[in-house]
């Protein structure tokens, strides 16, 4: 695989995650894309918390990532994990054909990379679809462990 990496989203991104958010295959795990889409276009004010970023292989777009603090998000998926010093990261690949080539992987390995080097941050942690075992099987090669308690991926620093 040649260079993949992470750029910053712009305003000139938002018609090709509205293309993303209607594919089949984006669809089947992000069921509401008018929501992403609200958070999206609110990335400077209400969801300012939220680092969104294109991903590029060999600078062409295939796939949207982004991180922020749990204590940041008001959600209520995190079980007894301390919110304090948390993340957690979204993640998809727009592009049919970059699926099932080890790209979702290296998404995620940029994405704790990036985390991991903030001085706050302590653990990161991912929920996603039970029978996403795509999603599921890149968390465990990237180190990730399921937690059974809380019903999530669990990765500390």
């Amino acid at each position: 695989m040649n260079s993949i990496k992470l750029r910053l989203f712009s305003d000139d991104d938002i018609y090709l995650m509205e293309r993303w958010l209607q594919k089949e295959h984006v669809k089947k795990w992000y069921e509401n894309p008018d929501d992403w889409l609200i958070e999206i276009k609110g990335r400077q004010v209400e969801f300012k918390f939220i680092k969104h970023f294109i991903t590029l292989h060999n600078d062409v777009p295939i796939g949207f990532c982004q991180y922020y603090k749990c204590a940041d998000a008001n959600e209520d998926w995190y079980g007894n994990i301390p919110l304090s010093g948390t993340y957690s990261i979204d993640y998809l690949i727009g592009e049919e054909m970059w699926l099932g080539k080890g790209f979702g992987k290296r998404i995620i390995d940029l994405l704790v990379k990036e985390i991991f080097s903030l001085t706050d941050c302590k653990r990161i942690i991912v929920r996603p679809e039970d029978d996403n075992k795509a999603s599921c099987n890149s968390l465990i090669s990237n180190g990730f462990i399921f937690n059974n308690e809380n019903g999530l991926y669990l990765k500390s620093k």
